[in-house]
């Protein structure tokens, strides 16, 4: 029998006033967030770095607040992404992946998110950029145009080692999800669970019930598991109303011991 991978699922972000009370306890101070967060889940996404490159101070800040065995997931910056488009962004990312650096053990991958409008007419620019990826840090791709789902991405992808980042959006078609899992682009998977829209502005609590999307999920996990050395999972807000709660429920799902949000109070710690 095939072991499968390791799984790890967090959350996108973790700095939610709206959280206290539901899952951080009442009066746990902003400061403290990503400290208790640790204590919860293993792994979370950045939004942040998205927006700029990250102060040395805050990496190290990060780091220090978390114990070795948790993992970050950092969000390339949209210079890159979406303002350079990929053409002459050697400097930048090797700024990014220097700063990055500063976390040692928790560098988790790194998500390359492209905008709306990145289209497979600026596939050159991409296959451009690919290659000036250092190979010791895994990457993964996040389109939001269902026309770079074809074989001629899968190849590329698969030549520099980068997971297509796998998601509950509509530019990736149910069928390429079940292909994907079968036949990963890289040796880990990237899943992100986004919601259909942003009408919830209340993290507070589940307010739509997800139960047949994480159904479904749950049964194609176990397959990128068979493929790959480890799975990331995280999910949004706005996928159902209160992201740590959504956590816990596919981690139920995959048999994936949950931590009670009322045990992850003040505690002695180590780190």
């Amino acid at each position: 029998m095939t072991a499968l991978g390791a799984l790890r699922l967090g959350t996108q972000g973790w700095n939610y006033a709206s959280w206290v009370g539901p899952f951080y306890p009442p009066g746990t101070r902003a400061p403290d967030f990503l400290r208790t967060f640790a204590r919860a889940f293993d792994t979370v996404e950045v939004d942040s770095t998205f927006y700029a490159i990250p102060p040395v101070s805050t990496v190290r800040g990060w780091a220090s607040r978390t114990p070795e065995s948790f993992t970050f997931a950092l969000k390339l910056p949209q210079e890159i992404t979406h303002e350079r488009r990929f053409v002459d962004a050697d400097s930048v990312l090797q700024l990014f992946v220097e700063r990055v650096r500063e976390l040692g053990p928790r560098l988790g991958p790194i998500l390359i998110q492209c905008g709306p409008d990145f289209s497979p007419a600026e596939r050159s620019a991409l296959a451009a950029f690919l290659p000036q990826l250092p190979t010791d840090v895994r990457f993964a791709i996040e389109f939001r145009q269902r026309s770079w789902m074809v074989p001629e991405t899968m190849t590329l992808l698969r030549e520099h080692g980068v997971a297509l980042a796998l998601s509950d959006g509509r530019w990736i078609p149910r069928g390429w999800l079940l292909k994907l899992c079968e036949r990963p682009t890289a040796d880990f998977a990237y899943l992100r669970w986004m919601g259909p829209d942003r009408s919830i502005v209340d993290y507070s609590h589940l307010q739509v019930d997800r139960s047949a999307e994480l159904d479904a999920w749950a049964a194609m996990v176990p397959l990128l598991q068979a493929q790959v050395r480890t799975v990331y999972g995280f999910v949004n807000n706005h996928f159902a109303g209160h992201s740590p709660a959504s956590v816990r429920m596919l981690q139920s799902r995959l048999g994936i011991e949950t931590v009670d949000p009322n045990t992850i109070g003040d505690q002695p710690t180590l780190f």
